[in-house]
């Protein structure tokens, strides 16, 4: 296991930390399928009451992928695929936690980052926080089983808004798009997360529990083909997603030209 997600515990509340903050706790494949491992791990606690996910530091909760592994990783559809699958894990794991989750958000919480952070129950951020999917950038898509969470949280409007755009906006916008719970001064964000964090240990677990349970179930969730789920990974072979990820590590424009 790598030492870039740390599991704590205080009595009934568990945090995990992106611990890799020379990068802004950009996630890598071993922490994707690591999160993943202690997710299942602590849904399996039934002495938990609440987990808190946050990034190490105050500069980021997590900035996304790390998009320096993309070269050996995520170099075609079918090893993206097999990268895919694995985030897709990782994000059923929190989505299905039964216990609840609250996303700490100090900073930056872009691309992959909001997309755990959609999977939480809450979402707690400070004054200067960032948000945003800029993957358009980047020439790929944002596949089935990472969209989900967004789009529970935001609806379709807003979704195709942030995916589209590819913006990064700042927390009052987040806000108003319904995609925070709550915005403080950025000195208060742990105290109020862990406040929250405690209010919510404080209730009965197995109403908490059936809560999650009954309003997943409200939820309307299509039935994907194999063929669906497969389409979610074709832009790996596309050339403008080579061309996108040159121009990120160029640090210069991308050149599209739809192929």
């Amino acid at each position: 296991m790598t030492d870039s997600v740390l599991l704590s515990r205080e009595g009934a509340i568990a945090t995990i930390t992106f611990n890799k903050p020379e990068r802004m706790n950009a996630l890598d494949r071993g922490m994707w399928e690591h999160l993943g491992v202690l997710m299942r791990e602590l849904s399996a606690d039934d002495d938990l009451r609440c987990i808190v996910l946050r990034g190490a530091g105050t500069r980021a909760f997590a900035a996304g992928a790390d998009i320096a592994e993309f070269a050996t990783e995520r170099a075609d559809a079918k090893q993206a695929a097999g990268y895919g699958e694995a985030i897709h894990h990782t994000m059923q794991a929190v989505r299905e936690c039964p216990h609840p989750t609250v996303a700490m958000i100090h900073g930056a919480c872009v691309g992959g980052g909001l997309e755990v952070a959609a999977m939480c129950d809450m979402r707690i951020c400070g004054e200067s926080s960032r948000f945003g999917i800029p993957i358009k950038k980047l020439g790929l898509t944002m596949a089935y089983g990472e969209l989900m969470g967004l789009l529970s949280v935001v609806g379709p409007a807003v979704a195709l808004e942030i995916l589209l755009e590819g913006r990064v906006f700042k927390a009052d916008e987040a806000l108003a798009k319904g995609l925070v719970n709550r915005v403080v001064a950025d000195g208060m964000v742990e105290t109020e997360a862990m406040e929250a964090a405690q209010r919510i240990a404080s209730g009965a677990p197995l109403v908490a529990r059936w809560h999650k349970k009954f309003i997943r179930k409200l939820q309307y969730e299509a039935q994907l083909s194999a063929a669906d789920w497969t389409e979610g990974f074709a832009c790996f072979d596309t050339a403008d997603y080579k061309e996108g990820v040159a121009a990120f590590l160029a640090k210069r424009d991308p050149d599209f030209r739809a192929r």
